[in-house]
Formats: structure tokens, C-alpha cells, sequence
């Protein structure tokens, strides 16, 4: 359709410059020389750009959204590069059509010398939530300082389109529990010169965080968070959050953009009720307990005091609706995948 409208508007301004400017003797150009011509090369630039393969490198190795995000890539033809920290995943990256890059992101040098020379980086924070249980770690220093290689790594290769994968939540750092390490990694991110343009993704909370809640459902025959209710909340599945990051590698980047990206929107009870009939367990119920006994329970199972403090002032923020104020503002269209599609990855993992 771009390519259409950039033809269109082509050929009418040849049309203008032919019955103005070119009717003036002293120009000396004629309408095929100039009009049709020019006009055609326009609308083959148009395309070419637009079918441009591009060499773009991905951080968040083999993960829930880069690897469907590698696949969908290297299917369009572009030359992907992976970043991972475990050489052991290099011969998966390899399989997929893609390259492997191994390192750290604690690493720049590594960083810098990875993203020279590419048209887009994709830029991600991960520790793994079994790190959430190493009682010295500072997750937030840890956090800054990997957005702050990331800046450094930009500006040194001389990158110049960004897209980053923040979160829902990340238009604040007030109130909103952990997950303000979002808004504090867009902010060092928009330290960037200005004419690195980037775009934030900010997907909603990822169905497969309901992974978690497995343990409970069979010891305890419940869903247990310091939520609950009828109150709909938005869900997305990373297949949806993969689709979206490549639509928007290959539209235009024009300074700093944000886009929210969700799945579903199903309430506390109705995903006890879909979960559960998925895994033969239809009486499944979702219970809502105090933050306090969450945060202890979260401490007594080891979890990082610090972190567990956060997690659990996370979904008191969705309870209160503070975490969803700023995507109830800019409402995206949902994707392809519903919470009954993911009910079926969820029962098999169940059943394991």
C-alpha cells in the first residue's frame, strides 16, 4: 500500500512539473525523459526498500520470543545473528539459519564488536528466574549496568535502528514493584543520540509466566497470587510478541516509538476456569491470598527478599489497575493467540 501511495505521488508530481515548469523553454526536459521515468524509479526504489533483506542481530539467545522471532526472520531472508551466553546453543542458532555470536552482555567490547556493521539490534534484559534465588544479587544494578553496555555498545558500532523489548508497566517507576527496571532501562536507552531511533515494544504480562503457578495446582488444588477476580487483565503469548517485533523491523523507524502488544484479555477466574478444564481439572479455582503471606511464602521458598518484595508489589499493581494505566491509554489490536490456544502448550507441560 506504501508502495502505491509513494507511485501515486510520483506521478503526480511529474504530471505538475510537466504542464508547469517543463512547458518553460529553458529546462529543456520532455515528458518521457523525465515524467514516466523518473516516476518508475521512484516506485522500484519504493520496493526495493521494502524488500530490503537486512543483517540484524538479537540478543535473548534461544528464549520464548527469539526463537520464533529467528524463525520468522530467516524466513524473510535476512541475515540473523544470535547473541548467547552458552556455546552449548550455538548448534541450535546454526539450525535455524541463523548465526551465533557467544558472549556476555556484561561484555561491551563483545557487544560493540557484535552489532557493528548491522542495520537493527534487538535489545533484551534476562537473568533467568533462577537467578531470583542468589541472595546477593543487586537485580537492579545487574539491569542497569546491561542497559548500559547496550547504550554504550550502540553508539560505538554506530547502529542506528534500536528495538527494544520493554513491558507493560514501563511508563513508570512508581508503584509498580520490579518491574520499573523497564522504565529504567528505556530511560538509558533514550540517552541515545537522536538519530538512533527506537522502538520500545511493551508486551503485557507473557502466558508462559503461568508456568508458575503449576506447583501450587498440585499441591494445593489452586491458583495462589495476591490477585484475583472477575477484573479482566491482558495476556500475550510470545509467538504474538515475535510476529509484532518483525512487522516492525521492517516498516520505517522514525525516533522514539512505543507499541503495545497483547494477546488476550481474560480475567483471574476465567483463566483458573480455561486452565484447568485444559488439564482435567475443571473445579480449578484461582485464590486470592494477602500480599504479606505471598511475600513470605516467596521468602521461605528461598527467593531473593529483595525480589519477592517486587514481585509481589508487581501484582498488587495489576490488582490495582496502576500497572495497566498507560496501555488502557493506548489499547493495541490482540493478536492470534487466546489463553485456550496456550491451554494446550500449558496441559503438556502440566502432564510432564
Amino acid at each position: 500500500m506504501k508502495v502505491l501511495h509513494h507511485f501515486q505521488t510520483a506521478l503526480t508530481l511529474a504530471n505538475f512539473l510537466n504542464e508547469s515548469l517543463f512547458q518553460l523553454p529553458f529546462f529543456g526536459y520532455n515528458k518521457h525523459r523525465f515524467g514516466y521515468i523518473s516516476c518508475f524509479i521512484c516506485a522500484e526504489f519504493c520496493i526495493n526498500k521494502k524488500n530490503k533483506k537486512m543483517k540484524i542481530i538479537l540478543t535473548g539467545s534461544l528464549g520464548h520470543i527469539s526463537k520464533p522471532l529467528v524463525e520468522i526472520l530467516v524466513q524473510k531472508g535476512h541475515s540473523v545473528t544470535v547473541i548467547s551466553s552458552k556455546a552449548e546453543r550455538q548448534s541450535a542458532i546454526v539450525a535455524l539459519g541463523a548465526n551465533a555470536a557467544i558472549g556476555t552482555m556484561e561484555d561491551l567490547d563483545f557487544l560493540t564488536k557484535s552489532f557493528k556493521g548491522s542495520d537493527i539490534v534487538y535489545l533484551m534484559e534476562t537473568l533467568g528466574t533462577n537467578r531470583f534465588f542468589d541472595k546477593n544479587l543487586d537485580f537492579m544494578a545487574t539491569i542497569n549496568k546491561i542497559a548500559n553496555n547496550y547504550k554504550q555498545a550502540v553508539e560505538d558500532s554506530g547502529v542506528k535502528h534500536v528495538v527494544h523489548l520493554s513491558s507493560i508497566g514501563a511508563h513508570t517507576d512508581k508503584g509498580v514493584g520490579m518491574i520499573a527496571f523497564h522504565y529504567n532501562v528505556e530511560n538509558i536507552l533514550k540517552q541515545l543520540p537522536e538519530d538512533v531511533s527506537i522502538k520500545f515494544m511493551r508486551p503485557v504480562g507473557f502466558y508462559t509466566n503461568m508456568f508458575a503457578f503449576i506447583p501450587t495446582i498440585k499441591t494445593q488444588n489452586a491458583i495462589v497470587q495476591n490477585y484475583g477476580g472477575d477484573e479482566k487483565a491482558p495476556w500475550v503469548s510470545p509467538l504474538d510478541i515475535a510476529a509484532v517485533i518483525a512487522e516492525e523491523m521492517e516498516k520505517p523507524f522514525d525516533g522514539r516509538e512505543i507499541r503495545y502488544i497483547a494477546s488476550d484479555e481474560v480475567s483471574p477466574n476465567e483463566v483458573a476456569r480455561i486452565l484447568g478444564e485444559a488439564i482435567g481439572k475443571p473445579g480449578l479455582k484461582w485464590q486470592e491470598i494477602p500480599e504479606e503471606q505471598m511475600l513470605n511464602g516467596m521468602k521461605t521458598a528461598g527467593m531473593n527478599p529483595k525480589i519477592a518484595k517486587g514481585l509481589v508489589e508487581m501484582n498488587a499493581a495489576g490488582r490495582s489497575g496502576k500497572l495497566y494505566e498507560d496501555y488502557n491509554r493506548h489499547k493495541p489490536t490482540l493478536g492470534k493467540v487466546k489463553l485456550k490456544d496456550f491451554a494446550k502448550e500449558f496441559a503438556k507441560v502440566y502432564n510432564q
